[in-house]
């Protein structure tokens, strides 16, 4: 058996999230649909990074399976990509030694969340962006991504759902860049708890339009309470950019 490391791209917007649940469609059961087929009704396994939630987009997904075949990356990326839905690439596949794992062995992740500021709502947008038509202070939002920058203990930014029960985490890099009719926040650091992500930017977001006061930052960190932080950023403006080994 060689194990097998994919980059995997997936437009999350008709996906009941990653994993493989009992009702919806997910992205982990089309793939290992995908593979099935080409292991003749084999049932293979795949394990990812990690997981997004229903609506969550993902540019480079990290992935490993077991196979028997012996395929180059070429071929492996065509027979996929010919099973699987329009919503689904396979990027990437390449050996890699038998203890490699793609969720442990990470060592990072940058996520992207993309803000649509326009007045009206644009249909095209709208499994693609978060909808947010709000006049905001960008300076004081950028601020306030510097103090969520470095290590700290995000009990405050993590759903109440989180299994983890370490929640100290380094954001090593947050980038805000506003275009004409967007915001494109991009998140780095060591590894991201639930829902984490979403959680900041909603309440840089708060602090943006004055419901969140920008000093009160610091102490919403050190109060390790949900309840402190802003609401959790929709859905459908998150990217899982890259995972880094």
């Amino acid at each position: 058996m060689q194990r097998y490391k994919g980059i995997v791209a997936y437009d999350g917007s008709g996906f009941s999230g990653y994993q493989i649940q009992p009702n919806g469609r997910t992205v982990q059961e089309e793939i290992e649909k995908a593979l099935g087929k080409m292991h003749k009704g084999k049932p293979v396994s795949i394990v990812a990074s990690g997981r997004t939630d229903a609506g969550v987009h993902a540019k480079r997904q990290v992935i490993h399976f077991d196979s028997a075949l012996q395929l180059p990356s070429e071929r492996w990326v065509k027979a996929v990509n010919g099973l699987l839905p329009g919503d689904i690439s396979v990027m990437q596949v390449d050996a890699v030694s038998s203890d490699f794992h793609a969720r442990f062995d990470a060592s990072g992740k940058t996520y992207k969340y993309v803000v649509y500021t326009g007045s009206i709502r644009d249909p095209f947008k709208r499994h693609y962006a978060a909808h947010y038509p709000y006049k905001i202070d960008i300076a004081k939002v950028k601020k306030a991504s510097e103090f969520l920058t470095g290590t700290h203990d995000f009990t405050s930014f993590c759903s109440a759902k989180t299994e983890m029960e370490k929640k100290v985490r380094t954001v090593t890099n947050i980038s805000i860049e506003q275009n004409t009719d967007e915001i494109v926040f991009t998140f780095t650091g060591n590894g991201f708890l639930y829902n984490m992500v979403r959680i900041m930017v909603g309440t840089m977001l708060d602090v943006g339009t004055g419901k969140i006061e920008l000093q009160t930052i610091p102490s919403i960190l050190t109060g390790r309470d949900r309840t402190l932080a802003g609401k959790t950023a929709p859905a459908e403006g998150l990217y899982l950019w890259e995972v880094y080994y």
